[in-house]
């Protein structure tokens, strides 16, 4: 179980890069509240409460959404933050960061636990979003698939 929670974030973390560099600014850094709720086996939906930080301006902006996904998704969550850094070709007008975003997810929690999203979407699918730090959890979960988040 553990090496194949070690396999999965190593796997997301080489994408990260991969994207990284493919991504030319770093324009801030997007916190999310995603509430609790229930994984169904085959994917799970939870609400999302964001706020994007403008790096240049300190500009903030707050954003409703949906964190899904589909694949492994088996047991209970509290609620968990996420961070990302934000990537863009360029600095990117308000309120540009609505929209989809789809990518790599994998998480586990006994009590506490973390993991990493790895997203791409938004403004013409040019944003990148990186994990700044793993996602924060609290309850009894396992899931790793494909992650989606709607911005808006």
């Amino acid at each position: 179980m553990k090496s194949i929670v070690t396999t999965i974030l190593g796997a997301l973390l080489a994408l990260a890069l991969t994207q990284a560099a493919g991504a030319a600014t770093r324009i801030g850094v997007l916190r999310c509240h995603i509430h609790g709720g229930t994984g169904y086996i085959v994917g799970s939906s939870h609400k999302a409460h964001c706020i994007f930080i403008s790096e240049r301006t300190g500009r903030r902006e707050r954003y409703w959404g949906r964190m899904k996904r589909v694949g492994l998704d088996i047991g209970y969550t509290r609620g968990a933050a996420l961070v990302w850094v934000v990537f863009a070709p360029s600095d990117l007008g308000a309120r540009a960061l609505a929209g989809d975003y789809v990518g790599a997810s994998a998480d586990i929690a006994a009590g506490i636990g973390g993991g990493a999203n790895v997203l791409v979407g938004g403004n013409g699918g040019t944003i990148s979003l990186q994990p700044l730090s793993l996602k924060r959890e609290t309850g009894l979960a396992i899931g790793a698939g494909a992650g989606m988040l709607e911005l808006r």
